[in-house]
């Protein structure tokens, strides 16, 4: 054990939830640049429902990598610890962020620029498939029992977070620039200002101690223990169909909300860019503070209970959320978002705690991370470009719909089998203890 003293569970939270807000904001900045501007920066030479389509193949790549990175940081993120590699994340995340605002333009290079984007894009990627599962695992195994949903929901709370802020600054930007202004320079803004962002998140990363549940599994630890990897499909494999099956209607749902709902607004509902964003902007707002309303409902209930309510939630919603956008209405678009983002925040917020509770301690980052990246990729990933490919075969939002419903219908079906978790002690959950509760 580290003679470091432990540091507070406050000083935890907040540690996680600046890194997290900041690694969000940089991925979620490209979700929103590739709806309003990569499409004509970078692939000028298709039509708008094309170019807005190979962006978000582009936005696609990042969720691609994201599982390669939830393997490589989760390996050594359950060999070395979880704030070394919470603070590489953040390094390569902030480096990719702010190289994109400095990118050529495909009106400089050619089909360099976007190959450049794409590289620049599975960089972060890589990195949030390794940030999150350390993010959320730093808090659980600092945090006691009882409140462990509580305080395991702020990381996620960084989601809200940074898109709240990628949002916001978006939104000022493309208030006070004229339209040409921000498509020629003024969208490099946001990209370049994750430099300094950084630099805060690194401070108060590097401030805080160890997991003292992993310290404490290292120094019990068999010196022939096997990879890690290894393990999580040797004695949690059920485990990980269930973190994918969980994980499905929350990631497909909230791209939908976030980052579809831009294009669709946009050029279906004939809305301006301000609009829709201001929309997005109070429903991330609401947002980030009910997810640790959820996660605390969560000590109460159950993790199952409440993750089945926003399961729920988000596919009924999903019929009402479209024809809202459709009527225009700025009240009834922030309301069609944020009733949205609340529903969302149901599965987001006890999903902390609820993932870390699957999995052994030395193989715990490994775990959450396969579990959760894995569904990204078709979850999360694919959800915007589904979306718009969709919107265009049929003309009509109603294939969406269904999309979103029939997402949740397979998130309801997972956690509705799967056992509860809450109460779990995380210091003595052993690998072959556990397999024997299944």
């Amino acid at each position: 054990m580290s003679d470091k003293p432990r540091t507070p569970i406050g000083k935890i939270v907040a540690a996680s939830l600046i890194g997290t807000t900041i690694e969000w904001y940089d991925f979620f900045l490209y979700g929103s640049a590739a709806a309003l501007v990569f499409p004509a920066l970078f692939f000028p030479e298709s039509d708008p429902l094309t170019g807005t389509l190979l962006a978000f193949l582009t936005y696609a790549v990042g969720f691609v990598a994201r599982p390669l990175g939830a393997l490589v940081f989760g390996h050594y993120g359950d060999r070395l610890g979880r704030k070394k590699l919470l603070v590489i994340s953040l390094l390569m995340m902030g480096g990719a962020t702010f190289l994109i605002g400095c990118l050529p333009t495909h009106a400089a290079v050619g089909m360099a620029a976007p190959l450049l984007l794409t590289a620049l894009r599975l960089v972060q990627g890589f990195a949030l498939g390794g940030e999150w599962g350390g993010a959320v695992l730093i808090v659980s195994e600092h945090g006691d029992t009882e409140r462990r949903g509580f305080w395991a929901s702020w990381p996620q709370a960084g989601a809200p977070g940074g898109n709240l802020l990628a949002t916001a600054v978006l939104a000022v930007l493309t208030a006070v620039q004229p339209a040409e202004a921000f498509q020629t320079w003024g969208w490099r803004v946001p990209f370049l200002l994750s430099g300094v962002l950084v630099l805060l998140g690194l401070w108060i990363r590097l401030s805080i101690s160890e997991s003292p549940i992993f310290q404490q599994a290292v120094a019990n630890a068999k010196p022939s223990q096997s990879m890690p990897i290894v393990e999580v499909f040797r004695y949690h494999w059920r485990d990980v169909i269930t973190a994918i099956g969980a994980r499905f209607a929350e990631n497909v749902s909230y791209y939908v909300l976030t980052a579809f709902v831009l294009v669709y607004a946009t050029t279906e509902a004939g809305l301006s860019k301000p609009v829709v964003l201001n929309a997005v902007l109070i429903g991330s707002a609401v947002h980030f503070f009910s997810i640790p309303l959820w996660g605390a409902l969560s000590d109460k209930l159950g993790r199952r209970p409440v993750y089945l309510l926003g399961a729920a939630g988000v596919g009924l919603w999903s019929f009402a959320f479209f024809p809202l956008i459709d009527t225009r209405n700025f009240a009834a678009v922030t309301l069609a978002v944020t009733v949205g983002l609340i529903l969302h925040g149901a599965m987001y917020g006890p999903q902390a705690a609820f993932f870390s509770e699957l999995f052994a301690t030395r193989m715990r980052y490994s775990g959450v991370s396969i579990g959760a990246q894995l569904a990204s990729i078709v979850a999360g990933g694919l959800a915007p470009l589904i979306a718009v490919a969709l919107l265009g075969a049929y003309g009509s939002s109603f294939p969406v719909m269904l999309y979103v419903a029939g997402a949740a219908a397979l998130t309801m079906i997972t956690v509705f089998v799967s056992r509860e978790t809450r109460g779990r002690d995380l210091a003595t959950l052993g690998a072959a203890e556990h397999s024997t509760t299944r």
